[in-house]
């Protein structure tokens, strides 16, 4: 190409690279496909253990268990064992999906009015005000409770080894590792535990964690919630401005509770109900699927409005409704049925963006993340997510112990008489929702989508790309995202004056930005915001598994 025109020459490459490889130019690498049994997860450590229990005898409840734990030691930025946990569980003797509730509640100590006083307009970011009682080890136990096979202290032993002998930090999670140490390194217990954030390739050794660790796996969930390590926390918390109290961790428990559904074009998509916001992205496909998306094709600038439209009609629902159940009701039924989608579809105009929408109106009812699937050979499946929230939680780190508490409490409202106001022993509202989807009664796909609010676009996202523009698992997973800003918030934060904005990844045609800014969308640049995906599917008929996993984070898909 000597003497040819840069400008040709990129040309060129451009149009080399569209059509060297089959499929779509976005697509990184093929579904992986394998029958005996298939992990995904954000870091292949952890994907490379839990397919190893597999291999054990185990089944796909404990090598969720053991990635979840695994990921704790080595992707600190997302989870560990001082955060939450979700799960949905299908059990394939029974043809049933179940799902579990780990998340843990404000103290019971600190009333609202105290709190006001103490967190000024909003509750802050990090620091002791946010912490909630972590839900995570109490999640593993009920989860092995009821569906584990092999001993706990067998599925925590990886994550143990890896905390004593090291691990390489993998590039992503070295990124955020240096970045949440900026933000946190004047934080109780933080810099003694997590300083100074390694480099990529750097090798890790995280000895407390493992001890913390060997004890929950030789002395069981009550060491954690009931015994000295419980002590240990609730000291810990108290001499650095928190309000946990020991009999805030005695009381924890999780919740199983049943998930809620909807039918989408032929395929029976679940989630679990408040205090998560998985019912936003049923209501949001309930409300698309009065259009034909096919036909307006991926990526259009129809299909887009479309699906912003109705992103943000509900999530007004979200700001209104979702919050902790034992504390306020939503009118569930109501809004996930196909009568209330016709109704509110309504208020949707096809050439022009809604700058202001309201939630729907009732009579009284009497950021950062792991997210994971496995599948076994019997046909059991796990979507679980875990998290600290803001990566690496509220910053305090409580003395040897090798972990940080979360931060979630932050998503509580302060005004008093909301659905999600703050309350004494009450969860807050949480981004984090694992999901799944059956087909004629049998399990078809495990999967989340991580990244705060942006978790139920990121649901329909993906759910849009399988079912209505028939992509495979991994194209669905590496198409581009875009995500919708400046919905109410569940913490009492107003609805942006213009509509909220628009941001949109690389990969979407420069046309439809210009269409789509006719109509009266805003756009604003966004960088990290779009999630990552983690999904196995099952193919009914022959039992085999197919597997993906997000190239926006370091992890992997694996089987066997």
């Amino acid at each position: 190409m000597k003497g040819t025109p840069l400008a040709l020459v990129l040309s060129a490459l451009s149009l080399c690279s569209a059509q060297d490889r089959p499929g779509p130019p976005f697509v990184t690498r093929s579904e992986v496909i394998a029958r005996h049994g298939m992990v995904a997860t954000s870091q292949p450590l952890a994907t490379q253990a839990a397919l190893e229990i597999l291999k054990k005898g185990g089944n796909a409840v404990d090598a969720a268990i053991a990635a979840d734990a695994l990921l704790g030691v080595v992707e600190p930025t997302g989870s560990g064992i001082g955060g939450d946990l979700f799960a949905l569980v299908w059990s394939a003797k029974e043809k049933q999906l179940y799902g579990l509730n780990a998340s843990g509640r404000s103290p019971r100590g600190l009333p609202l009015e105290k709190l006001r006083v103490l967190a000024g307009d909003a509750i802050p970011k990090f620091g002791p005000l946010p912490v909630t009682v972590p839900g995570c080890v109490d999640g593993w136990f009920e989860l092995h409770g009821r569906f584990g096979k092999l001993p706990m202290g067998e599925l925590l032993a990886p994550a143990i080894a890896y905390a004593r002998e090291g691990f390489p930090a993998s590039e992503l999670i070295a990124r955020a590792w240096r970045d949440n140490a900026k933000l946190l390194a004047d934080q109780p217990g933080f810099a003694a535990q997590f300083m100074p954030a390694p480099e990529k390739g750097q090798i890790v050794k995280r000895e407390n964690l493992a001890r913390t660790l060997e004890r929950i796996a030789r002395e069981g969930r009550d060491v954690f919630y009931r015994g000295e390590l419980a002590a240990q926390m609730a000291d810990f918390l108290q001499a650095n401005g928190g309000f946990l109290a020991r009999e805030d961790f005695a009381a924890h428990r999780s919740e199983w509770v049943t998930p809620l559904s909807t039918n989408y074009r032929g395929y029976d998509v679940w989630e679990l109900p408040p205090n998560g916001q998985g019912l936003a992205a049923l209501e949001m496909l309930n409300l698309l699927e009065g259009f034909d998306l096919a036909k307006l094709g991926f990526g259009s600038a129809d299909a887009l409005h479309l699906f912003a439209e109705a992103k943000k009609l509900a999530f007004e629902d979200r700001a209104r409704y979702y919050a902790d159940p034992d504390f306020a009701e939503a009118p569930l039924a109501q809004l996930v049925s196909k009568e209330y989608a016709a109704q509110r579809r309504k208020l949707i105009d096809p050439k022009r963006a809604a700058r202001h929408v309201e939630a729907g109106r009732f009579a009284p009812v009497s950021r950062d993340t792991i997210t994971l699937a496995t599948a076994d050979e019997a046909g059991n499946m796990v979507a679980l997510i875990q998290s600290n929230y803001r990566g690496m939680g509220s910053g305090l780190a409580p003395t040897d112990l090798g972990f940080v508490f979360q931060d979630r409490g932050e998503l509580f409202d302060l005004t008093a008489g909301r659905a999600n106001s703050y309350a004494p022993g009450k969860r807050p509202f949480h981004t984090i929702i694992p999901g799944f989807v059956t087909k004629d009664g049998e399990a078809w796909l495990a999967f989340g989508v991580m990244g705060g609010d942006f978790q139920p676009q990121g649901h329909v996202e993906v759910l849009t790309n399988l079912i209505d523009f028939g992509m495979n698992l991994q194209e669905a997973c590496d198409a581009p995202r875009f995500a919708h800003e400046g919905s109410t918030d569940p913490t009492g934060e107003a609805q942006d004056a213009h509509g909220g904005v628009l941001a949109l990844e690389s990969g979407f045609a420069p046309a439809v930005l210009e269409a789509l800014k006719k109509r009266g969308h805003v756009f604003a640049e966004r960088k990290g915001i779009y999630g990552g995906f983690q999904g196995i599917r099952r193919d009914a008929a022959t039992g085999t598994l197919y597997g993906a996993s997000d190239s926006r984070k370091d992890g992997q898909a694996a089987g066997w």
